[in-house]
């Protein structure tokens, strides 16, 4: 907490964005995926909606297949080129794992800029990712699941066997407060 004492000045909010993801996936298990020529419509409107306003947010759009259960490279290729076409400035397939498969999508997409979601234990390095031509690494919701795993494993060895040791690596409040006044 800071103390009283401390002013602190707050800025105007300013209206907008700096970007948006446009999926491809629809939330239904009989069809997980918009055919491909609505899902390139959702792109068009978005890139006239983008330029109507003048402004100059990045347009993302995304070939779901692997998140979907659907892993077909060819497919996932041929989503994200179409999305390319319709005015998507960087392309996105969550779901890949592979160097082979990372780079086969670089590749094919180039020259537009790729973005790929790192969310799991990865061998791969962010030098290495950079070295197969990934632009964008994303982390998803992975920095927050590490943190409740490591509460969820700090809880059960207290729960378990009444032993505080999963606090061993945890920040300091002095770190935390740190941290949050930069």
């Amino acid at each position: 907490m800071r103390p009283a004492s401390r002013k602190t000045s707050v800025s105007q909010p300013t209206a907008g964005w700096r970007g948006l993801s446009i999926e491809d996936s629809t939330g239904d298990a009989a069809r997980p995926l918009y055919e491909l020529d609505v899902a390139v419509e959702r792109i068009r409107a978005a890139r006239k909606a983008i330029d109507s306003a003048g402004g100059d947010a990045l347009l993302v759009g995304r070939a779901e297949c692997f998140l979907v259960g659907r892993p077909d490279l060819a497919e996932t290729i041929r989503r994200l080129k179409a999305y390319a076409q319709a005015g998507a400035d960087c392309l996105y397939a969550p779901g890949l794992r592979t160097s082979d498969q990372i780079r086969t999508v670089v590749d094919a997409v180039a020259p537009k800029p790729f973005n790929l979601l790192v969310g799991w234990a990865s061998e791969l390095t962010v030098q290495q990712i950079a070295a197969l031509g990934v632009r964008r690494i994303s982390l998803g919701g992975a920095l927050a699941r590490s943190a409740w795993g490591g509460a969820m494993r700090a809880a059960r060895l207290i729960a378990d066997q009444g032993k505080f040791d999963g606090f061993a690596e945890a920040a300091s409040g002095q770190e935390l407060n740190a941290l949050f006044r930069e």
